[in-house]
């Protein structure tokens, strides 16, 4: 083989690794399912006025959400949200959990990036 065969050999290799390493990457930060995605939207338009302009803000907002947030984190979060509302022990733990106030507080932070950037 030639020295420019190699060389294209090479090349060819390199890019399709590369290739795999960016979707890779685009799988990690995409890994909200779009039904998640559709119900953040979908809330953030109620509390937002359902109008064109809150639609991409919304879009964006769980966008940045994503970016920051592994899925596992975001649905522990919206997990402690739900059961922190419920009365007695059972919701008391989850208001007092040290785990849940560590969940609650990663996904506010991701929230208020979201808002800056989006909003």
């Amino acid at each position: 083989m030639t020295l420019a065969g190699s060389m294209r050999l090479i090349v060819c290799t390199l890019v399709v690794l590369g290739g795999m390493g960016l979707a890779t990457r685009a799988d990690e930060v995409n890994d909200y399912p779009t039904v998640a995605r559709s119900e953040y939207v979908f809330g953030c338009l109620k509390a937002n006025g359902e109008t064109r302009q809150a639609i991409n803000q919304c879009s964006c907002s769980i966008d940045v959400i994503a970016s920051l947030l592994p899925y596992e984190g975001y649905v522990t979060a919206e997990t402690v949200l739900s059961m922190s509302q419920v009365r007695g022990n059972l919701g008391g733990q989850f208001r007092s959990s040290e785990q849940a106030t560590g969940a609650l507080n990663e996904l506010r932070r991701a929230q208020a990036e979201a808002e800056v950037r989006c909003f």
